[in-house]
């Protein structure tokens, strides 16, 4: 395995000394791994992997619900405090990798060639006329590959529905350019605003 690229994008908020960078990785020019985040340590900065926020179900209308709910989503009924299982050291395990390697040489390969993308990216950020990369640009010319292959590969029924489904897109598509026009360059919400388990 080789990693061809490394995109490190620095955060603008400042008042979060944690959160240093976000950043994606791309393995043997094929596969693009994103939303890496660079974290300030008591040792110094380390890599942490992407993560999903680990959720439960109501006992009372099974909704689904992050660990740190307070209350259902759905019904609005109360939530038990303390429902999520701890780890070895008694804290609460809230998230989980998406994907994170499996032996150590791997992680030092991946920290090791990120923090040293992360050093150059501080200092070009000093440079006048700095503008950050982007990390958001691997979409643009595959983005609908996944639906001509399914279509192709899928039985009969399934390929109609996703004829249909593809259809509604691109009418979507023409529908909001627009819109999209004037949103370009803002920041989507995203839902998951914690930092998850890291490579150390």
């Amino acid at each position: 395995m080789e990693i061809t690229e490394v995109r490190v994008k620095l955060t603008e908020d400042t008042s979060d000394d944690k959160l240093q960078a976000f950043c994606s990785i791309t393995i043997d020019d094929d596969f693009v791994i994103r939303d890496l985040k660079i974290i300030g340590g008591a040792k110094g900065p380390f890599v942490a992997m992407p993560s999903r926020k680990l959720a439960d179900r109501c006992q009372k209308c099974g909704g689904k619900n992050h660990l740190r709910a307070r209350f259902c989503n759905q019904c609005g009924g109360k939530l038990k405090p303390d429902r999520a299982e701890r780890d070895e050291k008694g804290r609460p395990k809230l998230h989980a990798d998406v994907a994170h390697p499996i032996n150590s040489v791997c992680r030092e390969r991946i920290q090791s060639l990120v923090l040293v993308e992360f050093q150059s990216e501080v200092e070009r950020s000093k440079l006048h006329g700095y503008r950050p990369p982007s990390l958001d640009d691997y979409l643009t010319e595959d983005f609908d590959y996944d639906f001509q292959f399914l279509q192709n590969n899928a039985p009969e029924s399934e390929s109609d529905s996703l004829s249909g489904r593809a259809g509604k897109r691109s009418d979507s598509r023409g529908e909001s350019s627009a819109s999209q026009d004037e949103t370009k360059g803002t920041t989507p919400e995203v839902d998951d605003d914690e930092f998850g388990a890291g490579i150390h």
